[in-house]
């Protein structure tokens, strides 16, 4: 049976484009898999905890000798693994803030990183072969370019800190989100709709008999 593990990061709640597009795709999931099985995970409503100096260094500890506060951080990262491979199809809302991912989603990769995801002997990860769509939202416009091309270092990073694991994330983006409510930008609405149309078609074509057969 197929399952999904549909996450979502961004702060905004019903204002959230990442929200709108990743609840869409996970619609057009469920249509294609009747039969199939959803986790859903809010890191924006509930982040998990960044590593730190109580718990951080159990990656590098025997689980025997962990501290209690170490068996914690590691029954969680477990946990987020464990979600990762039972998923067939993972799907992630990444807005860019501040140029870069919410923090929230570092936390996730950190946590992601760990035993049962890598294979530290060889060098391979142990969660490759899933699809892994990114649904993303970018408030301005940094496409090549214009003035900002090269600052969405979201985009940028997630493919190499998931790296590791043998994740491959897809980007389904759209851009100028903040267009219509930034006075500023009053212009680039025609474009704002463009870019947002263009990723909801690209996600309604995801998983139609013509893609999946490709």
């Amino acid at each position: 049976m197929a399952h999904l593990l549909h996450i979502d990061s961004s702060i905004k709640g019903d204002q959230s484009v990442s929200r709108r597009l990743s609840a869409r795709a996970a619609d057009a999931w469920r249509a294609a898999h009747p039969d199939g099985t959803v986790t859903y995970r809010d890191l924006g409503a509930h982040p998990l905890p960044h590593l730190d100096t109580a718990g951080g260094l159990a990656r590098m500890v025997p689980p025997e000798d962990h501290t209690p506060a170490q068996a914690a951080s590691w029954r969680l990262s477990q946990e987020v693994i464990e979600e990762v491979r039972q998923a067939d199809t993972i799907l992630l809302g990444l807005p860019l803030y501040n140029f870069g991912a919410p923090s929230s989603v570092k936390s996730w990769v950190d946590h992601l990183i760990g035993a049962g995801a890598v294979d530290y002997e060889n060098g391979t990860g142990l969660l490759g072969g899933r699809e892994f769509i990114v649904l993303a939202s970018r408030g301005g416009g940094y496409a090549p370019g214009t003035p900002r091309d090269g600052w969405d270092h979201a985009e940028q990073w997630l493919p190499h800190g998931v790296s590791m694991t043998g994740l491959e994330p897809r980007f389904i983006t759209a851009e100028l989100t903040l267009a219509e409510t930034t006075p500023a930008m009053a212009e680039l609405i025609p474009l704002a709709v463009k870019s947002l149309a263009a990723a909801e078609d690209a996600i309604d074509r995801l998983w139609t008999p013509a893609s999946v057969a490709v």
